[in-house]
């Protein structure tokens, strides 16, 4: 999936890429085509550079609800001919979770179109997995066949399916197909689930792939060759380390961490960071300033895991390093710094943003810290995240540190958090939002009413409202 081109964040269209309140809000008050193409140009191309982290398909069919809108883009866009050369997620995932979360509002419109696509689409295991939460038995039961299409009788279509009927994220259509009479559609689906069932349990009997062996150089040739076919295995290796080294080994393990193979090397270091060995701050440093990239990045990553008094002290004198070792330890001083570190942690925030923008990655913690630690003086780089990042999630993170640093958050940003897509940042903005704006009092009044709403933002909308559901 290429990366999505974002709009300004000025604009109907960047507001709703972004998943801003404000960009309900406008829509609601632009000319009803304008909104409506803003909104279906987002729900056909994904604007998420990370759809695991960011929520875009509740804000979207609740646009779509208030706009009334019809929904003959998205039929366009589901069953066009590209369906059938293109089979990513990416190109159809979001507007059937959109479909989805209408179906569950009661538009039978969309709930056809999940029907449709269920029986014909390249993207069939999404929609069924949508439909096996809102739809009735009858409506499954009529998808039993032409799912059963895809997967021709014989060993490789039998293969496929009892794959598919053991990885299904829903299992609801698939123990209700197994309950049909017809020997075509039951036996056949309770044949692949019992093939699925097999397959598991020889998994879990004989796991593939190689084993280190049973002494520390055993386990460092075998972190050595895994790098060697290209997957790293620091992590798991220093595991290793853990459970097969003893006081005698350190020797060896210490020189690994400072003149080893890459492999052997990471995987020290690594072991080291998680048993506190008080070399191991200045081997990470060596680590990190050298030319190997591969061991930089595994000694930074040791260097984060570490949560000693040491590594804090180590990192204020890192701070200032323009390579990844000083980003790290700016994080790790917005992780577990004390209050002298905040103008070290506020002076990390702002050259983030002054050098890398307002979706760099290095920001979710020193926004992070930033609010943990109180600056106050942090808010308007933090307001100008807010307004600017494309990442959902970091704006979240970043309305949580407005609320602990911004006085004036409860009656600006809070409000329009209200319409978020991120249900963590309507929970903010539930607890602090000043209800003497009128459209407060009648948006937490709506999030408690709303089944689709989080049991968190509801719980958050009810703290703040009396016996009578009046918001106070």
């Amino acid at each position: 999936m290429f990366d999505p081109v974002i709009a300004p964040s000025g604009t109907l269209l960047g507001l709703l890429q972004r998943g801003r309140g404000d960009g309900t809000l406008h829509a609601l008050a632009a000319p009803r085509a304008e909104a409506l193409a803003a909104l279906n140009h987002c729900v056909l191309n994904d604007p998420r550079h990370d759809w695991q982290v960011e929520n875009r398909s509740l804000y979207y069919a609740r646009l779509y609800l208030d706009l009334h809108g019809g929904l003959d883009a998205i039929d366009h866009h589901l069953f066009r001919a590209e369906d059938h050369f293109d089979t990513e997620e990416s190109r159809t995932g979001l507007a059937l979770a959109v479909l989805g979360h209408l179906a569950a509002y009661g538009r039978h419109d969309a709930l056809d179109l999940l029907r449709r696509y269920a029986a014909t689409g390249a993207n069939w295991a999404w929609a069924l997995d949508e439909l096996a939460l809102r739809d009735d038995d009858t409506g499954l039961r009529a998808l039993a066949v032409p799912v059963l299409a895809r997967f021709p009788a014989g060993p490789e279509g039998d293969a496929a399916l009892a794959s598919v009927v053991r990885d299904a994220f829903e299992p609801r259509p698939w123990r209700l197909w197994a309950d049909d009479p017809r020997p075509a559609v039951g036996a056949r689906i309770r044949a692949a689930g019992e093939q699925g069932s097999f397959d598991r349990w020889q998994r879990q009997l004989r796991p593939s792939g190689p084993r280190p062996g049973w002494s520390v150089r055993a386990v460092f040739d075998w972190a050595q060759q895994a790098l060697e076919r290209g997957t790293e295995m620091h992590g798991p290796a220093a595991r290793c380390l853990t459970a097969v080294a003893g006081p005698d080994d350190r020797p060896l393990i210490v020189e690994a961490a400072r003149n080893g193979p890459d492999g052997a090397r990471c995987a020290a270091l690594h072991y080291l960071a998680e048993v506190r060995d008080p070399v191991v701050l200045d081997l990470i440093e060596a680590a990190a300033g050298g030319p190997d990239r591969t061991v930089a990045d595994a000694a930074v990553a040791a260097f984060e895991r570490m949560c000693v008094d040491e590594a804090v002290d180590r990192a204020r004198g890192w701070v200032h390093r323009p390579d990844a070792l000083g980003a790290s330890a700016a994080g790790v001083l917005a992780c577990r710094g004390g209050t002298k570190d905040t103008a070290l942690v506020l002076g990390a925030l702002r050259e983030a943003v002054r050098s890398e923008g307002p979706d760099t990655q290095r920001l979710w913690t020193l926004v992070d810290g930033a609010g943990r630690l109180g600056i106050v003086c942090a808010a308007p780089v933090l307001r100008h995240v807010y307004r600017e990042t494309a990442s959902s999630h970091l704006r979240g993170r970043t309305a949580r540190a407005l609320a602990a640093t911004d006085p004036s958050y409860a009656t600006g940003f809070a409000v329009e958090c209200l319409w978020d897509c991120e249900e963590t940042t309507r929970e903010v903005a539930a607890l602090h939002a000043e209800t003497g704006d009128v459209r407060v009092a009648e948006r937490l009044r709506r999030l408690a009413a709303d089944p689709a709403e989080e049991a968190e933002v509801q719980t958050a909308v009810r703290s703040r409202m009396g016996p009578d559901a009046a918001a106070r």
